[in-house]
């Protein structure tokens, strides 16, 4: 009876079987109360045995009533407790067979059903034995027999009370503890998809773009191999150079993902956007750079490129450069690529254009831009791409932060 409760749910909710006072704990438990209650009755016949003329019809009474209330007793844990308390409460009045019954049941009540219904059927069992001392008087005074009377019920109704509170504090917990682990394993999923996208990103921007100006000099010696001897000498290298970056890229986040450095580079810079342009020129590429600042006159000695936003706003507008660029080199080769990195009062706008088409044949598209727009969208800014009237164009708008 004392066991803990089977019949709540995770979220602390009392269930049915709970509202009904059926809370039904482990067989073995119950058949130890049987054998404890079955003893505490016996011990009570026998110590309030009648005596005088009537007093082997009240022993056959007393006899009957305690088989009875011992058999009722398991129904309170199969079925509807609070008839059954009032059942052994009502042959509580009839003989002291029931005592032990009738105040296990109180127990019982108060254990798993609300307050209000377990002060009524405590009351109840209170007012049966009170009539008990009046038609069977106890050994002692009768005003000592109502005072226990009331103070054992009081007893076991303030300790169901108590066990029934413990009960749900601990099944409140439990369900605390299921919640807080399944939100640090959802937290551990969230940081890991977010660092993979993270790397996934860095492989994308960084190595995307030196392999594919490797692939676009590679290119250029194989449709020119009666090239000058200088200029074959000068792509091979600018191949071994983009080779050499492109291998540390790699070994950055080989050490990155074997718990070494957060930092997988140093941050780029908008001072560090001219050399992208240059690095698509020294492949034969036509790129034009237009850097612009309508933020403030500058002062003096100063020039629109010492102008320089937040480290997110500008990795961001460096990664719209070379995105811009790479998808010009796989998708329109030989088009014309116009840059412009202007700044404005409030924002840093970034222009990627070219006479391109759209498409070079054969060509698959890739996740480039999807994760640029995630990039440029977590700082408040927007990016559109697609045709233009003269070709394609990739535009970048973020706000200065």
């Amino acid at each position: 009876m004392t066991g803990e409760p089977q019949d709540r749910e995770p979220g602390g909710a009392r269930t049915e079987a709970a509202r009904t006072g059926t809370g039904r704990p482990p067989r073995r438990t119950v058949v130890v109360a049987m054998l404890l209650l079955g003893t505490l009755t016996l011990a009570t016949v026998l110590s309030r045995r009648p005596s005088g003329p009537e007093a082997q019809p009240l022993e056959l009474l007393d006899l009957a009533v305690a088989v009875v209330s011992l058999a009722l007793l398991p129904l309170m844990w199969a079925r509807r407790s609070v008839p059954v308390a009032l059942t052994l409460a009502a042959l509580a009045v009839l003989s002291p067979g029931a005592t032990p019954a009738a105040t296990s049941g109180v127990l019982q009540i108060a254990r798993w059903s609300p307050l209000r219904t377990a002060v009524l059927v405590a009351a109840a069992s209170t007012a049966a034995h009170a009539l008990q001392g009046l038609w069977r008087p106890p050994a002692f005074p009768l005003g000592w027999w109502l005072l226990c009377d009331v103070a054992v019920h009081a007893a076991l109704l303030g300790w169901g009370a108590y066990l029934q509170a413990r009960a749900q504090l601990l099944a409140d917990l439990r369900a605390r503890a299921r919640r807080a682990e399944a939100d640090r394993e959802q937290a551990l999923e969230t940081a890991r998809s977010g660092e993979r996208n993270r790397i996934a990103a860095e492989m994308h921007d960084a190595l995307g773009h030196r392999l594919s100006l490797l692939a676009a000099t590679a290119g250029a010696v194989e449709y020119r191999p009666d090239a000058p001897p200088e200029q074959l000498a000068g792509a091979a290298g600018r191949v071994r150079t983009g080779a050499a970056e492109a291998l540390e890229d790699l070994r950055q986040l080989v050490r990155l993902l074997r718990g070494g450095s957060d930092r997988l580079a140093p941050p780029p810079t908008l001072r560090d956007i001219p050399g992208l342009v240059d690095a698509a020129r020294s492949v034969g590429a036509t790129v034009t750079l237009d850097r612009t600042d309508e933020r403030a006159p500058a002062g003096p000695g100063e020039g629109p490129e010492d102008i320089e936003p937040s480290p997110a706003v500008a990795i961001a507008a460096y990664r719209v450069v070379q995105e811009g660029l790479t998808n010009a080199r796989r998708h329109a080769p030989g088009a014309a690529v116009r840059v412009a990195v202007i700044t404005h009062a409030d924002e840093v706008r970034v222009v990627v254009a070219d006479d391109g088409p759209e498409r070079a044949p054969g060509a698959a598209p890739g996740t480039g831009l999807v994760g640029l727009r995630e990039r440029v969208e977590l700082l408040g800014g927007t990016l559109d791409a697609g045709r233009s009237a003269g070709g394609f164009t990739l535009e970048a708008r973020i706000p200065w932060a």
